[in-house]
């Protein structure tokens, strides 16, 4: 569909199932090369299938590569794959995420942050490393972080999922306007409800499902490829004047359902 994104080169992190896994396979039949990231090797499989999926022919337009986002050293595993196997880097996509529900006076500092560490402190060391390339290379390049409506609806028993969420808006809106004359867009999507395999055995409850659904003006939960096909247009010039904003991809979530036909 996008045909300036033949040839471009993207890392997307936490990308070997769902929502990034989605945006990796869009991004390959768009003609792009991926770097995909996966973290434990019990994902490894779910990776290599993809692989297996389009590099063929003797073509490789897209590698696997283990590494923790949290850390310095994995962002720097992930952003040197990119350039030693396809030569350059035009999108870093910020997708690795973690949930743990529970009370706020129950939650542990150590699942507190390890919850900030992958969902923000990943997210800035990941967007900290390709604008360092951007500058250096003078390039046009652009930021894609996947966050959440619950950057804007409050989320109980999720205090540190909902925080690191919050601090993915400020900073994505921080990352546009200081870089913005050199070109350097930075972007978010917000999803709410999808089905991803981590909200399977949720929406498998008939009762939980249709709670969910009920939350949503559309009155249907959404698929990964709705996300992964904004990210699409977020990467393309298509929307080369777009910067320092969130894409709410919720069927209308952040419209406050409850008040739907004057209610409150």
């Amino acid at each position: 569909m996008y045909q300036d994104l033949v040839g471009k080169v993207a890392v997307v992190t936490g990308s070997s199932s769902g929502l990034g896994a989605a945006i990796v396979r869009r991004y390959l039949s768009e003609g792009m090369k991926v770097v995909i990231n996966y973290f434990s090797d019990s994902h490894i499989q779910q990776a290599q299938e993809i692989m297996a999926e389009y590099n063929r022919d003797n073509k490789k337009v897209a590698v696997a590569i283990q590494a923790d986002v949290s850390t310095e050293e994995g962002i720097e595993k992930l952003f040197q794959a990119a350039i030693t196997e396809f030569g350059e880097l035009d999108i870093w996509v910020n997708n690795a995420g973690m949930e743990i529900k529970s009370p706020t006076h129950e939650v542990s500092l150590e699942d507190w942050r390890k919850q900030l560490d992958i969902n923000l402190t990943g997210v800035f060391l990941g967007a900290k490393r390709v604008i360092q390339y951007f500058l250096e290379e003078e390039k046009h390049g652009n930021i894609i972080n996947i966050s959440s409506v619950h950057e804007e609806i409050p989320w109980p028993t999720f205090a540190a999922y909902s925080a690191s969420k919050g601090g993915v808006k400020l900073l994505t809106q921080t990352i546009a306007s200081e870089y913005a004359d050199k070109k350097i867009r930075a972007n978010s999507i917000a999803p709410g409800a999808i089905a991803t395999p981590i909200n399977a055995e949720k929406f498998k409850d008939e009762q939980e499902r249709a709670e969910t659904e009920e939350m949503i003006p559309m009155d249907f939960i959404g698929e990964p490829e709705h996300v992964a096909s904004c990210a699409a247009w977020l990467a393309s010039t298509e929307s080369m004047y777009v910067t320092g904003t969130t894409l709410f991809v919720d069927g209308g979530m952040t419209l406050y359902p409850s008040f739907q036909e004057g209610k409150g």
